[in-house]
């Protein structure tokens, strides 16, 4: 979803479901501000699905309660599992640690699938009480940061002036200053950036130099740049 959508979106479906990362322990800003310009039918079945690292916490809560203040039920909200592309906090996981957390996906995309068309009503998934407490604490306090977390990015020398970081970025936060990437604050730390790099040239702090980075095997860039309007071209 990229970030430059404006203006009240209609969604005239039977079924409605919002499919999200996990950023921080909560739902990231973009999908809120999706939320917040939505027009919603209240007799529509309305579904969720957060893709996580392993930790969903009060995610799927969150999302329960701003639905509720548009009058609208989150018929079933489902935690879905991927390796982390987080990297200040490590590299890419093994790929036999990944393999078996894409087959558990699968199964577990297959029962969502099942769920959703037979419009069943699910309690939204959560993670056990003391992750909702703290994590939900430290979504709050980091919410408004978020944007100037982007201070760490930098090129190093690897850097081939390709602009592929400029065209990736989904806030449109990058632009190239004399070929070299410069990031204007405006950051979802969603770090396609980073991870997308051919040269792995883009580093956050000095902890990422020698970390693998993390990249779904199915997915191509040509479908990543896609995503972003305007921005969607190789060269």
């Amino acid at each position: 979803m990229a970030l430059n959508l404006s203006g009240r979106i209609i969604a005239d479906a039977e079924k409605i479901g919002f499919v999200f990362p996990v950023h921080i322990w909560g739902i990231p800003a973009p999908v809120i501000d999706f939320l917040n310009r939505l027009d919603m039918d209240p007799e529509k079945y309305y579904f969720a699905v957060a893709v996580n690292a392993g930790q969903v916490a009060a995610t799927l809560i969150q999302l329960e309660k701003l639905l509720q203040q548009k009058h609208v039920k989150l018929s079933s909200g489902f935690s879905v599992c991927l390796p982390s592309n987080y990297i200040p906090w490590g590299g890419a996981e093994a790929p036999a640690k990944q393999k078996k957390k894409f087959s558990a996906t699968l199964d577990k995309i297959n029962c969502i699938a099942s769920s959703v068309r037979a419009k069943e009503e699910k309690p939204p998934e959560r993670g056990p009480f003391w992750q909702n407490i703290l994590f939900s604490a430290i979504y709050r306090m980091t919410f408004e940061r978020v944007p100037r977390m982007d201070k760490p990015f930098y090129a190093d020398a690897k850097c081939t002036s390709c602009g592929i970081c400029e065209k990736i970025c989904p806030a449109h936060n990058i632009d190239l200053v004399d070929g070299k990437p410069a990031w204007q604050h405006r950051c979802e730390q969603c770090f396609a950036c980073l991870q997308w790099c051919p040269e792995e040239a883009i580093q956050y702090g000095k902890g990422t130099v020698k970390r693998k980075r993390y990249r779904h095997p199915e997915i191509t860039l040509k479908e990543m740049l896609a995503c972003v309007p305007g921005k969607n071209r190789l060269s």
